[in-house]
């Protein structure tokens, strides 16, 4: 049976509102969905094993909390790159293997699907440019956020006016990793060094994803902030991918966090 209950998203003061300049966004949480089960709520990855009439209606709630139909909700098939896609109007014949989209097209819902990784939403609102990345560390460190925001300024944004709202990711507290990813990041720029501490497990370090995403951010000349929600510390309101595999459960459910421009 639908489950009326409709999702209540968490949202970015650095993002503005529809009432203010026309652009509205949402940082969706598992509440408000239909689905059951490991799946329980709001998701809406089609990638998973989920009942996809779920999926689907999970789908076409969030497009309607933010004024669209469910065919002009457009998401990316993620594969943890640094490409970035320009939509103008919802795919035609399937989704473009990509990590981040920007649009200056009104009434077009772009999103990025996460279970840990970083969502950042991004928004010019003078110019009204707005974009959506996925970034792990894979993207992240690869340039995904960086292209995101040329791919902006492409579109008639500003740097200096773009606003970038890190969304519910894995925390520090959360995100342990071993020494070949420490010794990954310390030889590509030793310093990296700040964005790891010791674990209380010899050989591991506690990695700071959310620090690392806004640092770069920073270094690229925006404004950015994060919502510092932790993914995985928080069940009841997020899917975890490395939950998850802790509990050696079958699959796992996505969030996603989108944004558009209002018509």
């Amino acid at each position: 049976m639908i489950n009326s209950n409709k999702p209540v998203p968490l949202r970015s003061s650095l993002l503005g509102s529809p009432e203010t300049n026309q652009i509205a966004h949402g940082f969706f949480t598992r509440q408000g969905g239909v689905s059951n089960g490991i799946y329980r709520g709001l998701n809406v990855g089609s990638g998973s094993n989920d009942n996809q009439d779920h999926v689907k209606e999970n789908r076409r709630r969030v497009a309607e909390s933010l004024g669209v139909p469910l065919s002009h909700l457009v998401t990316v098939h993620q594969v943890h790159s640094p490409d970035v896609v320009t939509v103008t109007a919802p795919f035609v014949g399937g989704r473009p293997d990509a990590d981040a989209m920007v649009t200056a097209t009104p009434g077009i819902v772009i999103g990025a699907l996460s279970a840990d990784c970083g969502p950042i939403l991004f928004a010019d609102n003078e110019a009204k440019v707005v974009g959506a990345a996925h970034a792990g560390w894979k993207g992240a460190i690869g340039g995904v956020l960086e292209n995101t925001i040329e791919a902006m300024i492409a579109l008639g944004a500003r740097r200096d006016r773009i606003h970038a709202a890190l969304g519910p990711t894995i925390g520090p507290d959360n995100y342990e990793v071993g020494g070949e990813f420490y010794d990954q990041f310390v030889g590509a720029d030793p310093a990296y060094k700040r964005f790891f501490r010791d674990s209380v497990k010899d050989g591991h370090k506690m990695f700071d994803l959310w620090a690392f995403i806004i640092t770069r951010l920073n270094q690229a000349g925006v404004n950015a902030s994060s919502l510092e929600q932790c993914t995985y510390a928080d069940e009841d309101q997020f899917f975890s991918y490395r939950r998850t595999t802790h509990r050696k459960e079958p699959d796992y459910g996505r969030q996603i966090s989108a944004i558009t421009i209002m018509e």
